[in-house]
């Protein structure tokens, strides 16, 4: 039989023509490709909202540094060693704050340095993620929502044409046990007949 046909086999069951399987790829990867688009653009809002949250809460002071820089090393392999200096800040207004700020390397004592705070005027050092790093890991999380999801149909497609497979190899079976005597001239003895 020609596995580029539609028909239906002596089991009653269909066989899938070329064009077919070919549709659904492409419906399998169209699909990929739809969540791998819904994932990006969520996480995208998502950290979008977040940042305009967390700016909301954010406020640029000057910060006079007490003391000369120094620098911490890097906390892991490659990492990009971080200048520190202790340094003092009023926000809210005439409220004294001091603490430990990141500063360029070699910044001396009673340098004016311009830091982010939280409402209350605790020291932000981390700073809000760029637009660049945002489509960067949106773009990421998408590729790997679409890779996910594609594996999943892959791996779906695999399972079924390897239970399609056992179906047609034990349906080859009983055809052929009732087959093979007749072709090869060899007759089946029937149950109860005696032996002469």
């Amino acid at each position: 039989m020609d596995s580029d046909d539609t028909s239906a086999p002596a089991g009653g069951r269909l066989t899938v023509s070329k064009p077919v399987r070919r549709l659904a790829v492409v419906l399998a990867a169209v699909i990929a490709l739809i969540c791998g688009v819904m994932s990006a653009g969520i996480l995208w809002s998502t950290a979008a909202r977040t940042d305009r949250d967390t700016a909301a809460h954010r406020h640029r002071t000057i910060a006079t540094t007490t003391g000369r820089a120094g620098i911490i090393p890097a906390a892991q392999y490659g990492a990009t060693p971080v200048s520190t200096a202790p340094a003092s800040w009023q926000y809210p207004d005439h409220v004294p704050r001091s603490g430990s700020i990141r500063v360029q390397a070699g910044t001396p004592k009673g340098d004016a340095v311009a830091i982010w705070v939280n409402d209350a005027g605790t020291y932000q050092a981390r700073s809000l993620p760029s637009v660049s790093q945002r489509v960067f890991t949106s773009v990421a999380v998408g590729a790997g929502a679409a890779a996910v999801v594609g594996l999943a149909e892959a791996a779906a497609v695999l399972l079924a044409r390897r239970r399609a497979m056992g179906r047609r190899l034990v349906a080859w079976e009983r055809e052929w046990e009732e087959v093979e005597p007749v072709w090869t001239g060899r007759l089946r003895r029937e149950p109860g007949h005696d032996d002469d």
